[in-house]
């Protein structure tokens, strides 16, 4: 790294992922001297976005550790599926300070939907012990395609009334008019899919060292999350990974909430084996429901998760083929030993050798709390990556000369 590149939103970053500590350490790894690092360490203290912390003794004076202060501010995080949403409030290191989970039908539309979160926020912020104005940003997960520049959801099947709704404004609004004064205006509300958010989660809990991390997560659709070196992989206009509607050339007969038949999803998804589970007189409404006589070990429920396992398996052999990762997660409502199985019959069956030798296929480690923890990550990666942390100490440096302006929580 140059000396011009190393500003204090770069310093921050090397502190962040431990690849420098100390100030000496920073100037070694910036090139910057000893005055110039410093200032830019004074600019993050002044913010209260790091500490000091002693370091390990080699026999004279152990030297003073630098360490992100996880504790300056929260993310509040939901994650949203069709009959119910998660909620949690997190540090900046995503440890949860206090969650709850709500009945919530996404097809009553965005507007009730996001007054509900926010009208949750406030008692949950309370249980955590946190004033509102704590509050650094908003994630949300959501089982549609979404925009993500534009922060909207975009023609999504399962979220009638959704498509390019203004999100981020209507959030910002129901936070304000049901919690309180937020902590930067405006308030920074970030949404993306589930599958990509789950997937971020999983991979930066268990697999670092994963260059290449595909998650297929199957519920009442069917989505895929792509991380490639440690980012999500996004394609152009948030499209990458809707294999839930790739089509199956056999089943043209099955029809699709897209509105297209042979879609995988209309075969293979939770929504879908609750039809045919229906259909043999065993009630099933959704995908947890169809989960629930899978623990139950219901024959019927067994071969079916079985057999669309199978058909998602047909459709990774090409994913798998095309993106070569090193780990393959399946997630969501039909996550288990039947689906599972399946899915490993027709991928091997499929896949040439050479693209599954080194695969590792693994169920979720984080299980139904992995969209809360993407979504609270994306917020804290999004507010201090490098350039977008300059921008804020500079804004808030800029609020502090003011007298008569409080700069409030940072």
């Amino acid at each position: 790294m140059t000396g011009n590149q190393a500003s204090a939103g770069h310093l921050l970053r090397l502190i962040r992922t431990g690849e420098a500590t100390t100030r000496g350490e920073l100037q070694e790894a910036t090139g910057l001297s000893r005055s110039t690092v410093g200032h830019r360490l004074d600019q993050l203290f002044r913010a209260e976005w790091l500490r000091d912390r002693a370091g390990i003794s080699t026999g004279g004076r152990p030297s003073t550790r630098l360490e992100f202060d996880a504790a300056h501010a929260v993310v509040l995080a939901a994650a949203l599926e069709t009959r119910h949403a998660r909620l949690a409030v997190f540090d900046l290191a995503g440890t949860v300070l206090a969650e709850r989970t709500e009945p919530l039908l996404l097809e009553d539309g965005p507007d009730k939907v996001l007054v509900r979160l926010a009208e949750w926020f406030g008692p949950l912020l309370a249980e955590a012990g946190t004033a509102p104005g704590k509050v650094c940003g908003i994630g949300l997960s959501v089982p549609g395609p979404v925009d993500w520049e534009a922060g909207q959801v975009v023609q999504p099947p399962i979220m009638p009334g959704w498509d390019r709704y203004p999100v981020r404004r209507r959030m910002r609004e129901a936070y304000a008019e049901h919690v309180g004064p937020v902590s930067s205006d405006p308030l920074p509300v970030l949404l993306d899919n589930d599958a990509n958010l789950m997937a971020y989660a999983e991979q930066r809990a268990g697999f670092r060292d994963c260059g290449a991390f595909l998650l297929v997560k199957v519920s009442t659709g069917i989505g895929a999350g792509v991380v490639v070196g440690g980012e999500i992989y996004r394609g152009i206009d948030g499209g990458a990974g809707d294999i839930g509607h790739i089509r199956l050339p056999d089943r043209t007969d099955a029809l699709c909430k897209c509105g297209s038949f042979g879609c995988l999803a209309a075969v293979a998804s939770g929504r879908a084996l609750a039809g045919q589970l229906s259909a043999l007189g065993i009630p099933a409404a959704s995908g947890s429901g169809v989960r629930e006589h899978l623990a139950a070990g219901r024959p019927e429920a067994v071969r079916l998760a079985r057999e669309a396992g199978r058909r998602v398996g047909e459709v990774l052999a090409t994913v798998v083929t095309l993106l070569n990762p090193g780990v393959l997660m399946i997630a969501g409502d039909l996550a288990g030993a039947p689906f599972l199985t399946g899915v490993r019959e027709l991928l091997y069956q499929r896949a040439m050798p050479r693209t599954t030798a080194n695969l590792q296929v693994v169920t979720s480690s984080l299980g139904e709390r992995a969209g809360l923890t993407g979504a609270a990550a994306m917020v804290v990666e999004h507010l201090y990556a490098p350039d977008r942390a300059d921008a804020r100490l500079a804004a808030l440096e800029s609020v502090s000369r003011e007298p008569h302006l409080s700069p409030g929580p940072r």
